[in-house]
């Protein structure tokens, strides 16, 4: 016999589901680049995702719009890996969104090694040293959680 599942669950499956996931992700991604001005001045460090992702692809003017449409398109494939882990898990949207989103960071920190030594970009601003950088760990850790907790919402 196949499983009982609602109504309400059985539409979080459907394609429409997985487009509101990947929106919110990318809505989630967006609203975290928005935040690293504030975080950067709190912090006083000028760490921003947006650079290291950008500064990585082009060195020219646009730097920043290839850097914000990578974060939100990495930001969608999150949020399309949290809709497929909700569907498995019994969890609140919210908090499995925000736990998800901290394991990722706490998994994946160390690579900052890569970019602290190999980065075109590196030492420029936006693209400090990371790893040894406790201001840098601090706002990625915020940046995760807050992206986290609107991915939570929206897709909840």
């Amino acid at each position: 016999m196949g499983m009982n599942r609602s109504p309400a669950r059985r539409s979080h499956l459907t394609l429409a589901g997985r487009t509101r996931s990947a929106a919110a992700g990318a809505v989630a991604a967006t609203v975290w680049a928005l935040a690293e001005p504030l975080d950067q001045r709190l912090l006083r460090c000028d760490y921003s995702d947006v650079a290291v992702l950008g500064k990585a692809v082009t060195r020219g003017p646009h730097w920043r719009a290839a850097g914000l449409a990578i974060h939100a398109l990495n930001g969608a494939i999150f949020g399309l890996a949290f809709h497929e882990l909700r569907g498995r898990l019994r969890a609140e949207p919210k908090r499995l969104a925000v736990g998800l989103a901290l394991s990722e960071h706490a998994v994946l920190y160390p690579l900052c090694y890569f970019v602290d030594r190999y980065h075109p970009a590196r030492g420029e601003r936006g693209i400090p040293p990371l790893l040894t950088n406790p201001r840098a760990y601090a706002q990625a850790t915020w940046r995760h959680a807050l992206f986290g907790a609107v991915l939570g919402r929206l897709a909840g």
